[in-house]
């Protein structure tokens, strides 16, 4: 009779009912989905958290998101996270046949722990599994986003990265075995606390530098070290998907859990570059630009008579501007600034966001009075297209700006709870990144030397199309 090792945390870390947690479970994916190019290559491995799905679910979805399109090659699972309950020296094996969740029962890959079983760092070690959340709370999601798969769940308690990396090592395989490491990262600090040494984890993991974690920067760090020990040997080359901390989801900013999520690809995996991005939204913009633009001052004139941005009816639009995009819109009179407002991560329809981002400029920008019916013969319109904003990883505001791509690179920084933002586009008035940096605090509203433990900044890249002169008066004929 088959062994089963029933769900311990359903309906305390993750929903208990099978339909609603399928629900929460793709509603997750499906908002991480939104932010992946579709050129994106898919990760050997990857890190991502395990606390109570409010917590952390999306984080962890930003990288099985990545996985989808190989739900049919991926068929072999390797999973490994830290023990909570029982201690475990070294690595422990199940000798359970299948885990189970509410959705549904996986096997266990018998022969990929036959290949492991005689390593002196494994032994079969079922307390440790019995009550395990680490490894339990990621089957949901690796359920959602492939087809038939076995796993090979391991508990691992105190071991060298080595013994960790001699495993993974072993069961590596080839496309058809995904590497899943779980991992919260600090605990029960301070927000503010808790983010500068989470950057710090984060910058150990991007430079495959297992040494620079340590005891508190993250509970499952035997297995991270193990495959950033391995990751390093291979030449693998890695990717933040995410950086966050339960203060940023569901609780509280005076005790938090930090989070985050990586994908390590292989050297001849193709590179996820933003260039897929901009060439993809380009694209869209030569295809739809002009729809955009005239959307744009439709809002604009609907806002004068109304009060109101224009109302967007999405069955009436290509699928194309049915799709989710954050956008900004600039209006210029007379080669000056008239009004800037933007959403910097996607959550409506691009077509959607285009209307009310136009009618915010007119009418709700701070810094000018409301646009005027008779202002609007001498204004220029530019839509800029955001990719998803990817968190920068700094030990110095030089740091910053060595990192800084003139031209390319659009900036959010954060402190202390004040917060502004650069489109690329400024670069063309601002070309210098301590000009850059510096005209971005002033907007914030920080002094020109600010710089903490506490100062955050993300990039992203962004595609325009502007109209001018003649070609913007046709817009309100």
């Amino acid at each position: 009779m088959a062994s089963i090792r029933k769900p311990a945390v359903a309906g305390t870390f993750y929903p208990g009912n099978a339909d609603k947690l399928g629900a929460v479970v793709a509603a997750y994916l499906t908002q991480a989905e939104a932010q992946i190019s579709e050129a994106a290559p898919v990760p050997k491995a990857i890190i991502a958290p395990h606390a109570g799905y409010v917590y952390s679910g999306s984080t962890a979805a930003a990288a099985y998101a990545r996985l989808k399109p190989a739900a049919d090659v991926i068929n072999r699972v390797i999973l490994l996270g830290p023990c909570h309950r029982v201690a475990v020296h070294g690595m422990a094996l199940s000798s359970a046949d299948a885990f189970m969740t509410p959705l549904g029962e996986i096997p266990i890959d018998g022969k990929a722990a036959l290949e492991i079983c005689g390593l002196a760092q494994v032994q079969v070690f079922d307390a440790s599994h019995a009550e395990e959340h680490s490894l339990e709370v990621h089957l949901p999601f690796l359920q959602a986003v492939l087809g038939d798969f076995k796993v090979l769940p391991l508990v691992v308690g105190d071991a060298p990265p080595s013994e960790i990396a001699q495993v993974l090592d072993i069961l590596w395989g080839g496309p058809e075995t995904l590497i899943v490491i779980s991992s919260d990262l600090s605990h029960f600090l301070n927000y503010e606390a808790a983010s500068e040494l989470d950057r710090k984890t984060c910058q150990a993991i991007e430079t495959l530098s297992p040494d620079d974690i340590g005891h508190d920067q993250a509970c499952g760090r035997f297995p991270v070290k193990g495959l950033l020990a391995l990751a390093k040997q291979r030449g693998l080359r890695v990717e933040t998907l995410g950086l966050c901390n339960s203060g940023d989801t569901a609780g509280t900013r005076d005790r938090v859990v930090g989070y985050g999520a990586w994908a390590f690809f292989e050297a001849d995996s193709k590179p996820s570059h933003t260039d897929t991005f901009e060439e993809k939204t380009r694209a869209l913009l030569d295809e739809h630009g002009g729809a955009l633009l005239s959307l744009a001052a439709r809002s604009i004139s609907h806002g004068l008579a109304s009060g109101k941005p224009l109302p967007v009816n999405l069955d009436d639009l290509p699928e194309a501007l049915s799709t989710p995009g954050a956008c900004f819109v600039t209006l210029k009179k007379n080669g000056q600034l008239r009004g800037c407002i933007g959403s910097v991560q996607a959550h409506r329809a691009i077509a959607a966001d285009v209307a009310q981002n136009a009618f915010s400029s007119a009418f709700g920008d701070r810094r000018f009075k409301p646009l005027k019916q008779e202002e609007l013969e001498e204004l220029d319109i530019s839509i800029s297209v955001l990719s998803p904003s990817s968190p920068m990883t700094i030990s110095s505001e030089q740091d910053l700006l060595n990192q800084l791509r003139p031209g390319i690179d659009g900036l959010i920084i954060e402190d202390r709870g004040k917060r502004a933002l650069f489109l690329p586009s400024v670069w063309e008035q601002l070309a210098k990144p301590d000009q850059f940096l510096g005209h971005l605090k002033a907007k914030a509203g920080m002094s020109l030397n600010h710089f903490s433990p506490e100062f955050q900044a993300s990039r992203f890249i962004a595609a325009e199309i502007s109209v001018h002169g003649e070609e913007a008066k046709a817009l309100w004929s």
